[in-house]
């Protein structure tokens, strides 16, 4: 058995949720090789082979791979499917991009979100919102796996040795093209590899507040920003921001809720957290069953009183 693990990457360097689904592949058995799909991207490719556990990694270079497109890199991964018992992608926008149309292609069924390794033909994967853990079996010859990266430790990213093979690209699909990118330039750490994390819910009123009041403490504790669905569907925050179900599932040191009640769909996304403060004037609201610890109070009062005294 060999797993294969599609690297997340920007040409130059590994992202870390490759390292979460290193771990994950490792406990699957059987050698680990990585493939890093990309447009000059050797130094990339160095980085992933100082991955500890990676026993080889597969470079595939091309300008049609330059920017991640989900066909383009699905026709990559499928070329050498027939190698391999498992294919890993992270959980990520872009696993989530890619690993589908694979298992459509390799006409298996795709495990999604995977929590833990039970075997390597069976896995756990949260359902209803992580209200239920779901216990999955699978007789499929490749086995196409997202891995919830929050649930893994990271492998080691030096330690390792492994040899760099060259792949040849497959040819660029005529489906689609790159057109252009609008990054958002932040220097805040990404959300989703963030140790503090300061969010705000709808109950901040609107996106001035939002911003007035969660950015001096997110400042003084050198945090990421999120919000909750509600506040984002509200205008106050960019979707980026979202934590939940259907945004970013993140298991930060310290999460800190402002004016989140907790609703379902929140919670799936953060209560993996470690310690997790709540800041909210509703002594009922759910967000202070998951709370480490909790402040019924006004946040508009609470958390300039909590700047002041960091």
């Amino acid at each position: 058995m060999t797993a294969l693990v599609i690297a997340e990457h920007d040409n130059a360097s590994i992202k870390g949720a490759t390292l979460n689904t290193v771990t994950a592949a490792l406990q699957c058995g059987g050698d680990v090789h990585v493939l890093v799909a990309g447009s000059n991207a050797a130094a990339a490719a160095a980085a992933a082979a100082q991955i500890a556990g990676v026993a080889k990694v597969l470079h595939a270079d091309s300008d049609a791979l330059a920017h991640g497109l989900a066909e383009n890199v699905m026709a990559q991964v499928v070329a050498i499917a027939a190698n391999y018992s498992h294919i890993l992608f992270p959980a990520t926008a872009s696993g989530k991009n890619v690993a589908p149309r694979v298992a459509a292609k390799l006409d298996v069924g795709q495990i999604s979100d995977i929590t833990k390794v039970i075997s390597p033909d069976t896995f756990e994967r949260p359902i209803y919102a992580g209200n239920a853990i779901a216990t999955v079996q699978s007789s499929d010859a490749t086995k196409v796996v997202t891995v919830r990266t929050t649930n893994f430790d990271p492998a080691a990213a030096t330690g390792g040795s492994a040899a760099v093979e060259t792949l040849a690209a497959s040819a660029a699909s005529a489906q689609s093209s790159y057109v252009g990118s609008e990054i958002a330039k932040n220097d805040r750490p990404e959300l989703t590899a963030a140790k503090i994390i300061v969010s705000g819910g709808r109950a901040l009123g609107s996106s001035e507040k939002f911003n007035e009041v969660l950015t001096p403490l997110a400042d003084k504790l050198g945090a990421a920003i999120g919000a909750s669905r509600a506040a984002v569907d509200a205008g106050y925050a960019a979707n980026d921001l979202q934590v939940g179900q259907t945004g970013k599932i993140v298991a930060p040191q310290l999460y800190i809720a402002v004016g989140i009640s907790g609703a379902i769909q929140h919670l799936a996304g953060m209560k993996d957290s470690k310690v997790i403060v709540a800041i909210n004037k509703d002594a009922e609201a759910p967000i202070f069953s998951v709370a480490d610890y909790g402040l019924e109070a006004d946040l508009f009062v609470a958390v300039p009183e909590l700047v002041a005294a960091l």
